[in-house]
């Protein structure tokens, strides 16, 4: 008969150990909270295309690529701007954004690709 001391202490060590699922879910809605404080969402949205493209579709276009070059690129766009990679409409520079806060949009931004599989 299993002892109950160590199914308890095996269930208690169990809820101990981080959730893979929880920790993508804090991400997202941190990502989100930090594009909805810089503004992003008043010219983009997830899902669905607004003035510019949706994030899901940045990330499925860039998903291939090397993270670190890919997240320091999409930073630097978002910073800088950028002029022509979806259409006419240019994308103003953000100097709003600090260098950080953009790596970090940049990085969620990526992490929708792999949220969508």
């Amino acid at each position: 008969m299993p002892n109950p001391k160590r199914r308890i202490a095996a269930i208690s060590f169990a809820l101990l150990l981080p959730c893979p699922f929880a920790a993508a879910h804090a991400e997202t809605q941190d990502g989100l909270a930090l594009a909805r404080a810089k503004v992003c969402l008043s010219c983009h949205q997830v899902e669905a295309r607004r003035v510019g493209p949706p994030f899901n579709a940045i990330a499925e276009r860039y998903a291939q690529g090397d993270a670190q070059a890919t997240e320091a690129y999409l930073a630097q766009g978002i910073r800088e701007g950028s002029r022509g990679k979806w259409g006419a409409l240019t994308m103003p520079a953000q100097a709003h954004v600090s260098e950080a806060d953009a790596r970090a949009l940049a990085r969620w931004i990526l992490s929708l690709d792999k949220a969508q599989r």
